[in-house]
This record gives structure tokens, C-alpha cells and sequence, in this order.
């Protein structure tokens, strides 16, 4: 009787340890990451400009993804909230607090904006400039990796999710908070802000590139932790200025730590900046989901490396 006890405890150990190990945390799914680009480039969101009820439906959506994740507002409510001139801002701030005693004493922001333009010319009627490659797209990536971390706690250091607010209005809304982190003597280690990714890139090129390419070792860094080649070289960027024109760079400028843009979009693949058909029909949701997944373990190098192992390069 001992020895079938003994054999039918080592099988149920067996099962219960294979199962174990087949129990992954759910990745990011085309399903969802569909779901959630719809919503906020939907014509209910007047394309999100700042100081409309648009924008309002908007921020409370990121909101509601916080907290039915467990990601904690980093301020006393998620909302950080600005003026420029007499319009009411906010960004949208979560905080995952790292699961090491001294690392989680550094951060790493991961950000994209949330708001759009409103409208723009008109086409056929419409004049809702919805915003789903800009930045809807990068908006989604920030809350599917903030839905991934709040589910492993794998962060050693401390994470904020920042979704910002006037972007294009000049960058106010990360202007805003950078100076206010940075006034609060937070500890950033590294910054990214994610540009449109809604769209890929040609086959022979790396799937996305980074603005200020030169100025880290954040691209390396990045390919090697993911054990793959996600992140290149795009010399447009530098010729465009890319760097200065994103939300990273008020980052640079207040902490002077590596603080950079990732996008896919290549202006070469993309015909609807600023125009009423960047609608979600309009983006591909396979590459969205892929690019997500793909820089997951990027990420995680990132947040985990036992030292700053990133770090800005002498100019």
C-alpha cells in the first residue's frame, strides 16, 4: 500500500511540477491589443485633444487598465495634471514598485503620449484626425507591458508607466513631469517613449530604431537582452531631429541619463500624419502585438541588469 502512496505521490508531483512550468504569463494578444487601439482611436475620442471630453475618455481608460491591473498611481491620484496657458493638461502616471530591496530605489520610465490633434482637414466628411498610429499605437504597447509586469512583479527596479498629455502641443505634458520627478530628486536609470509602432517596416530593415542612436549603448543593450535584432539605425532620424521631438527628450534635458524614442514608423510607410485616416483599420495589429512581445525580454534585461549597464556615450 506504501509503495502505490509512493508512486502515485511522485506522479502527482510530476503533473502538478509540469504544470507549473506550462502556467506563462499571458503575453500581449492581437485580441487585446485590437480592443484597446479601437477604443482610443474611436471617433467617441474626437481624436483626444487636450482639454476635451475626448481626452477625458481617454485618460480614464488608461486609468481603468491601471487599476483593474494593480498598477498604483505614483502621485496621490494617477493624474498629473498641468496648465498651458488656460487648458487644463494631464499626464497619466502608474507606478510598479521593483521587487529588490536596493534596486527598486532606481527607475525605469515607460512612456508614450495619449493625446492627439483633434481634427484636421477634411475628407470625405470626416474630420475626426483619430490618432491611431499617433500615438494610440504607442499608448497601447506602455499598457500591455504595464498588464505583463503587474502579473510577474519580474521588475528588480521600479517602473513607471507615463502616458502624456499636450504633446503636440509642444511637448508640455513631459516637460511638465520630467521637471517635477526630476525636482523630486527621483533616480532614473533610463527613459523610453514609444512613437507609432502601429505599422512595420520593410522586410530588410531592423523592425524599429531609436532616436539618438549615438548617444547610448541603449540600442546594443537593448538587441542583447532580447537576443535578437529589434533595434537599429535609422539616419533619418538624425536628420529630422528626431531626438529633440519626442517625448524622451525632456527627460535628456532635465536627468541627462539615456532617454530615447522607439518607433516603426519609417515616413516611408506611413501616409497619414496629422490626417483624418490614421484610423485603426489602418494599423497592423500581427506586427503591433509581435513588436510588444518581441521587446518584452528587452525590457526586462533592461529594468533587471545587476548594474546600469546603459549608459550615455562620450559626445
Amino acid at each position: 500500500m506504501k509503495h502505490h502512496f509512493a508512486i502515485l505521490t511522485s506522479i502527482l508531483v510530476f503533473f502538478l511540477f509540469i504544470g507549473c512550468k506550462s502556467s506563462k504569463v499571458e503575453l500581449a494578444s492581437v485580441s487585446n491589443v485590437k480592443e484597446s487601439l479601437t477604443y482610443l482611436a474611436s471617433d467617441a475620442l474626437k481624436g483626444r485633444q487636450t482639454g476635451t471630453k475626448g481626452l477625458e475618455k481617454a485618460a480614464a481608460y488608461i486609468e481603468s487598465i491601471f487599476k483593474s491591473n494593480g498598477i498604483k498611481p505614483y502621485f496621490e491620484t494617477y493624474r498629473d495634471s498641468f496648465k498651458v496657458k488656460d487648458i487644463i493638461g494631464y499626464n497619466v502616471v502608474g507606478y510598479l514598485e521593483g521587487n529588490d530591496p536596493v534596486l527598486k530605489n532606481e527607475f525605469v520610465i515607460l512612456g508614450a503620449h495619449y493625446d492627439h490633434i483633434g481634427t484636421a482637414k477634411e475628407v470625405k466628411g470626416d474630420v475626426i484626425a483619430n490618432g491611431a498610429n499617433d500615438d494610440a499605437s504607442g499608448t497601447v504597447a506602455v499598457l500591455e507591458w504595464a498588464k505583463y509586469f503587474s502579473k510577474t512583479k519580474s521588475n528588480k527596479r521600479s517602473v513607471l508607466f507615463t502616458l502624456y498629455d499636450a504633446e503636440e502641443m509642444g511637448l508640455k505634458g513631459s516637460q511638465h513631469l520630467a521637471k517635477k520627478l526630476k525636482e523630486a530628486n527621483l533616480e532614473l536609470y533610463t527613459m523610453i517613449n514609444f512613437e507609432m509602432i502601429g505599422v512595420p517596416r520593410a522586410k530588410e530593415e531592423t523592425m524599429a530604431y531609436i532616436s539618438g542612436y549615438e548617444k547610448s549603448n541603449i540600442a546594443e543593450k537593448l538587441n542583447g537582452y532580447a537576443d535578437k535584432e529589434i533595434i537599429g539605425f535609422f539616419p533619418k532620424a538624425k536628420e529630422f531631429q528626431l531626438f529633440m521631438r519626442s517625448d524622451n527628450y525632456p527627460f535628456y534635458n532635465a536627468f541627462k541619463v539615456p532617454a530615447h524614442a522607439i518607433s516603426t514608423f519609417d515616413f516611408t510607410n506611413f501616409d497619414y500624419y496629422h490626417h483624418v485616416d490614421d484610423e485603426a483599420d489602418k494599423m497592423d495589429f500581427e506586427h503591433m502585438t509581435n513588436f510588444i512581445n518581441l521587446m518584452i525580454p528587452a525590457l526586462e534585461g533592461m529594468i533587471n541588469a545587476p548594474t546600469k549597464e546603459i549608459q550615455l556615450n562620450n559626445e
